[in-house]
């Protein structure tokens, strides 16, 4: 699933081509998108132009001329495409944007879970999120208590959006190993000093993922991210910190990886 900085890098890549750009047109290809944008918001949209992409958490918001937004979210599978706007639709197409320069930038997605919705001027599709992981006012006491008031799991803590914007499964489980924190620990007994290297641990692992190239924008071919995973998806391979087995266990119907012998 694209967390933070997948969405991030998505953004990036697709600022170049739609700011500036007014959408000439909205199709909606599948049902699901249908869906969520009905006609008379696709109607509001067109004609506007796009001042700026902007993303929170894990949600991505094209800033339009008369202050309303299209707010994007990727879901499983989500990712961009951008082509000429007389190219065949890409494979999975689920929503195609026709900008005013004879592009067009398709919602791709195989399991047809993406969303794309409209909101109106003055309307906040994002208010229930929590602060921004590299949000520098977002300091290790408000980390420390908002775990405070949490007796559940770390693990399933640190994946509830209200609490931290963008982290996901591969991201919270990374932090918990940089950090040496067993993902059981109940979050109300992680104590300041804990928490502040917790907070370290999930900017570092954020971090490693924008270092990456990203996955998919302005070609056809899809580039995974690839740096190199410390415990997510490697049950049974050694730890690369201690060589103990790398350990499964299952958080929420989500499989959670972690070391037994570094993470206490």
């Amino acid at each position: 699933m694209p967390e933070l900085p997948e969405v991030e890098l998505a953004i990036r890549r697709l600022r170049p081509f739609v700011e500036g750009r007014v959408l000439r047109a909205v199709a909606r290809l599948h049902p699901s998108t249908r869906r969520a944008l009905p006609p008379a918001h696709v109607r509001a949209a067109v004609g506007q132009r796009v001042l700026a992409v902007a993303r929170r958490g894990k949600y991505q918001l094209f800033e339009l001329a008369r202050g309303d937004r299209l707010v994007a979210h990727f879901r499983l599978d989500g990712d961009w495409n951008v082509g000429p706007a007389d190219a065949p639709l890409p494979r999975y197409a689920r929503l195609a944007l026709a900008l005013d320069d004879g592009r067009r930038v398709s919602l791709v997605d195989p399991r047809a879970f993406a969303t794309v919705t409209w909101h109106r001027a003055g309307e906040d599709p994002v208010a229930g999120l929590g602060p921004e992981p590299f949000d520098p006012g977002f300091t290790p006491a408000r980390f420390r208590a908002a775990l405070a008031r949490r007796r559940a799991a770390i693990k399933l803590v640190l994946l509830d959006q209200r609490v931290l914007a963008g982290v996901g499964n591969i991201y919270a489980a990374e932090a918990l190993w940089h950090a040496g924190v067993h993902p059981d620990t109940p979050a109300d007994r992680i104590g300041p000093s804990r928490a502040a290297r917790l907070l370290d641990a999930v900017r570092l692992a954020l971090s490693r993922g924008l270092d990456e190239p990203g996955r998919v924008f302005a070609t056809a071919q899809t580039t995974a991210t690839t740096h190199e995973l410390m415990v997510y998806g490697r049950d049974g391979e050694p730890c690369r910190r201690c060589g103990r087995r790398i350990r499964r266990v299952v958080h929420g119907a989500r499989g959670t990886w972690y070391c037994a012998g570094c993470q206490r």
